[in-house]
């Protein structure tokens, strides 16, 4: 099934129909975030957010806000 048939199919639905996919999509969502999360931590990609949350506790407290930059063809977020 093509994304546009997808989208063909959700623009049919009725109102009932479409609040019972935003539900149920909201949870497949999750729980695909929830699989990405577990494997970036089982490969180590989280390791330095760890880090950095254990450095702000052992310095006390938070250590003011921070920038989050991607790095394309990566899929890892670096702190600046």
């Amino acid at each position: 099934m093509s994304v546009g048939q997808v989208e063909q199919a959700v623009a049919g639905l009725s109102g009932e129909e479409l609040k019972e996919f935003r539900r149920w999509f909201a949870d497949f969502d999750m729980a695909q975030w929830d699989k990405q999360i577990e494997a970036d931590s089982a490969a180590g990609r989280l390791d330095h957010l760890i880090e950095e949350a254990l450095e702000d506790y052992g310095a006390g407290g938070n250590s003011g806000p921070r920038r989050q930059e991607f790095s394309p063809g990566t899929d890892v977020f670096k702190t600046v």
